[in-house]
């Protein structure tokens, strides 16, 4: 009986077949990443909208319990402990309405405007910049504007 070498009647790929499944990769991936890339600037500036409005709800009880907002002094500091300064609030919960004052996903705080310039109250991130105005990541995410 003849022996067969491991190595006989087998065939490797060729330089041209391999390099035509590195380009196949190259465009897929080309397509696909930045697809992905994207999607973190996307959940940052859904979760400062979302800020947004919850920072407006808690300013919404401190105007239900004391029956007016915090002014821009005051701050959003006075959702997180009684303000000392300014109009005080007579009916503030031990606890305040927040846990502590929100910073917006790039880690810069909300701007808080009261009397607000478009409403009673503006708050205002100004997105991946820290900036006003900008577009894409950079642009402002504002509380009189549906984002």
């Amino acid at each position: 009986m003849k022996k067969q070498s491991l190595f006989t009647n087998q065939r490797g790929f060729t330089l041209i077949e391999i390099m035509v499944v590195v380009v196949i990769l190259g465009i897929l991936a080309a397509i696909v990443v930045p697809r992905f890339l994207d999607k973190p600037d996307e959940a940052r500036i859904t979760r400062a909208a979302a800020d947004i409005e919850s920072i407006e709800q808690a300013l919404a009880m401190f105007k239900l319990d004391n029956g007016f907002y915090p002014n821009t002094e005051q701050g959003l500091e006075a959702l997180v402990t009684k303000p000392e300064t300014g109009r005080i609030p007579k009916k503030y919960p031990e606890r305040g309405y927040l846990k502590n004052v929100p910073v917006d996903p790039w880690e810069n705080p909300y701007v808080y405007l009261s009397p607000g310039v478009h409403d009673y109250i503006d708050i205002i991130s100004y997105g991946a910049d820290g900036e006003p105005g900008g577009d894409g990541s950079n642009a402002d995410i504002e509380s009189w504007k549906s984002n």
